[in-house]
């Protein structure tokens, strides 16, 4: 048996940690890197139905304790990433990541998802930076509820919705999807966020706000599953400030059944192999046979 088995739902992983949405994601080639490099799933980048550009740069800064960044959800279009999806899903597990301003269009999404490939959808109700959509859509309990009910009518693969931490509703939210029918949450996504310049006396980004991402959020995500999963029955998918095996144990021991990485990535191509010998290592020196032996012990 592998160790590192794990499931989130029906949805089964060879290994527990997935590429987050935003990062390595972009075109099948990228996806399957990842793939090939222990991610045991690759969360695709946030697709609408049509193509969008996303905000002006500077749209991206780098921190000591981590990145901001505004990019505006800029995409293809669902039609135009059918091709990347049709590379990647021939090679592993992948989960398509979709962002609408309605029910009906997450829906169409996710539709086109399914039959592209992927293996699960994750819903973005959380980005704080793209006005009319993430964040404003997915903190309000009657739009989620609506939302997460018509894509889970309109598909047979599991739909997750990722979660925003930018609100004291964030369990009322996760309530919300378990009594709509989703099979899991993932949290979190950034922190809304801005950096000054006292040079020029202006925002950095050319949007002002972005959203905070990098080691400095871990606690604030590790809090946030462990919320999540004392309140709510369906599987959490952790992520926020990943970057190495501890990181990941945390997650899981507040009960996440899998995690994602995003930053990390960015300046460590390999860091699924190394989280993936390092919970190996501490898992047999720990005596943990599986990931589902670690999944919450720290509520025990």
């Amino acid at each position: 048996m592998n160790p590192l088995e794990t499931y989130v739902g029906s949805l089964k992983l060879n290994n527990p940690g997935m590429v987050a949405s935003g990062i390595m994601d972009e075109t099948g080639d990228s996806m399957v890197r990842m793939l090939n490099s222990g991610a045991g799933a690759v969360v695709t980048k946030s697709i609408g139905l049509m193509k969008r550009d996303g905000h002006k740069n500077p749209s991206f800064i780098e921190l000591p304790y981590g990145y901001v960044n505004a990019m505006g959800l800029p995409n293809p279009g669902i039609d135009e990433f059918r091709e990347e999806m049709e590379i990647a899903t021939k090679e592993g597990v992948i989960i398509g990541s979709i962002f609408a301003s309605s029910a009906k269009e997450f829906a169409e999404l996710a539709e086109r998802m399914e039959t592209y490939g992927a293996s699960a959808v994750e819903l973005n109700l959380s980005c704080p930076h793209a006005e009319g959509y993430g964040m404003e859509v997915g903190t309000d309990a009657d739009i989620v509820h609506k939302i997460v009910s018509e894509v889970k009518n309109s598909v047979k693969i599991p739909v997750y919705a990722k979660l925003t931490p930018n609100t004291h509703l964030l369990t009322k939210i996760g309530k919300t999807v378990q009594d709509a029918g989703g099979d899991a949450v993932v949290a979190i996504n950034t922190l809304k966020a801005m950096v000054i310049s006292p040079e020029f006396a202006k925002p950095v980004l050319s949007n002002r706000f972005g959203g905070l991402s990098g080691q400095s959020i871990k606690p604030v995500g590790v809090r946030a599953v462990y919320d999540l999963r004392k309140e709510t029955d369906i599987p959490v998918i952790g992520v926020g400030g990943i970057c190495d095996w501890r990181d990941a144990a945390e997650y899981i021991m507040a009960g996440a059944s899998a995690f994602q990485v995003g930053s990390a990535i960015g300046k460590n191509i390999k860091v699924f192999e190394q989280i993936n010998d390092g919970l190996m290592k501490f898992m047999k020196e720990f005596g943990y046979s599986s990931i589902k032996k670690m999944e919450g012990v720290a509520h025990e």
